[in-house]
């Protein structure tokens, strides 16, 4: 029996008509493409990461910050409003920063403890054996990782940030620990972490499974998400069915702000400004 990937669900297709349900599947599930690195008895298909948001939408959310896009998905009722608490931007060097905001589809890693085995926190492994899971980056996007709470080592340093950059990945949102703060510095890529560390992930984690739905403290992450990196401000999560909602929310959101700034800068009390602007 041969079985393919799609988000973590293993979906068998019977030896004896392999191409026919292959096909079948493909022309069902059109955003897969086949991994043709892995053997025949263990073919993958991998869900690809594009989050569908054109050209425009992409210039348009280029305009505000992560606390507009919060707002905004505060009043959709997404979880934690995207938001991807405690982070701290690592690299670059805040003197070197270039571009302000990145915006790219979520690419996502989990790793697992090495000493403890709870099967309930982790999804199914899907890692190819023999590859690492690094050389799997999508490029164009913002690779999303989960650490296991309470861990010492790093689950991303120097060699993984340099490959990844040589994939074409546009950024590292690491729900964990880094180390290697120089190489990672010399890579440019935007590289958010919890918190930093001198060990490497050999002490106490290994890479799980990549592509699949991470719960990072309640926010939500699906592959093809989109990533709202803010150098100043945060990282926001956009969840890609939102994208459209969120973009035509904005200007009203932000404009009814600037009003109440405006007023309050004059005199007027918050209430007064929010209740004339905000209707609250």
């Amino acid at each position: 029996m041969e079985r393919f990937l799609l988000y973590n669900k293993l979906l068998p297709c019977p030896r004896s008509n392999l191409p026919s349900c292959l096909s079948a599947s493909l022309a069902r599930y059109p955003y897969l493409t086949p991994d043709s690195r892995t053997t025949p008895t263990s073919r993958r298909m991998m869900a690809t990461t594009s989050s569908g948001a054109t050209k425009e939408q992409l210039q348009a959310l280029q305009e505000y910050t992560a606390c507009d896009i919060a707002d905004a998905l505060l009043k959709l009722k997404v979880p934690n409003a995207g938001f991807l608490s405690d982070l701290h931007l690592f690299a670059p060097h805040p003197s070197s920063i270039k571009t302000e905001i990145t915006i790219a589809p979520a690419s996502t890693v989990i790793f697992a403890s090495k000493h403890e085995s709870n099967a309930s926190d982790v999804p199914e492994a899907n890692i190819p054996a023999g590859k690492h899971w690094v050389d799997l980056t999508q490029p164009e996007t913002i690779v999303v990782m989960k650490q296991p709470e309470g861990q010492k080592c790093a689950i991303i340093g120097g060699i993984m940030a340099l490959r990844m950059k040589v994939l074409g990945a546009r950024g590292v949102v690491a729900n964990g620990r880094v180390r290697d703060l120089v190489e990672l510095r010399e890579t440019g890529l935007p590289i958010w972490a919890k918190s930093t560390s001198i060990v490497g992930t050999g002490l106490e984690a290994k890479p799980h499974a990549v592509q699949i739905p991470l719960d990072i403290d309640g926010t939500i992450v699906e592959p093809g998400d989109l990533v709202f990196s803010d150098a100043t401000n945060g990282v926001v999560i956009i969840p890609r069915d939102k994208v459209a909602k969120v973009i035509e929310m904005l200007p009203g959101l932000v404009g009814a702000d600037d009003h109440v700034k405006e007023d309050v800068a004059q005199g007027v009390t918050v209430q007064e400004a929010f209740r004339k602007h905000r209707g609250a």
